[in-house]
């Protein structure tokens, strides 16, 4: 009976200590999971903080871009309200009186040599002082966000050359019309001038005429009293042979 119960005993003890081996092994199957599973988990973080801070940082140009936008939009309107009153005008598109040349621009350039076209061949590339402001303005830029800002700098700096063109062309048409003016006042001055020339020499005909008139009608009279006066003579010669003869007789 002792020997079936130490028998018992001792099975019971090798069941245990399989139990307890088959336990440790899948606990150490199941670590190896949690610890699998815990790296993947870490990965998910790892991912979901890198797209949080890259999502971020695209809002971060996303605003500084509506931001820009904004600020040149603005300056664009406060330009377009100086350039519809002419003297701020002048005076924003740096254009002065000189005396003795004229009106000139911001480069010294007279009127007369103004041109109609806007050059956009400077508007091709921005140099470094424009790159630097920009840095300045909107801080650290990466390549693509200052090449984004850059264009929009660039389109602004046209439309304000734009700008700047239709005032000369407007202050260019208003000088072509003041001279036009000008003339036509200057032809009509001539036509009047002219006018009163016709009529003085018409005037001057008319009296050419009436004397004509006149010395012709003298003329007629003494022609008339000249061949009265032959015709006197004429009968007197006649007069004087006959008593001639009548004395011969």
């Amino acid at each position: 009976m002792a020997a079936e119960d130490n028998l018992d005993l001792s099975t019971l003890q090798s069941q245990l200590s399989e139990t307890h081996e088959l336990w440790k092994q899948e606990i150490e199957k199941r670590r190896g999971q949690v610890d699998v599973l815990q790296a993947k988990i870490m990965e998910v973080k790892a991912s979901i903080q890198g797209s949080e801070e890259e999502s971020k940082k695209e809002l971060d140009v996303l605003w500084r871009r509506v931001e820009t936008t904004a600020t040149l939009l603005t300056y664009l309107k406060s330009k377009a309200r100086v350039m519809a009153v002419p003297d701020l005008a002048h005076k924003s598109c740096g254009i002065k009186l000189l005396d003795g040349v004229g009106l000139v621009d911001k480069e010294g350039t007279p009127l007369s040599s103004w041109s109609r076209s806007v050059d956009l061949s400077s508007f091709d590339c921005l140099d470094d002082e424009t790159w630097i402001g920009i840095s300045r303005q909107q801080g650290s830029l990466d390549e693509k966000d200052g090449a984004y800002i850059g264009e929009l700098i660039k389109s602004v700096q046209m439309v304000t050359d734009v700008m700047e063109v239709l005032v000369k062309r407007v202050i260019m048409a208003e000088s072509e019309t003041a001279l036009e003016k000008e003339k036509v006042s200057l032809g009509q001055e001539e036509i009047k001038r002219k006018g009163v020339q016709i009529e003085n020499m018409s005037m001057k005909l008319e009296e050419m005429e009436r004397f004509a008139l006149g010395t012709n009608s003298i003329l007629n009279e003494m022609r008339q009293r000249v061949e009265d006066l032959v015709e006197e003579t004429s009968r007197q010669r006649q007069r004087a042979a006959e008593n001639e003869q009548e004395l011969t007789r």
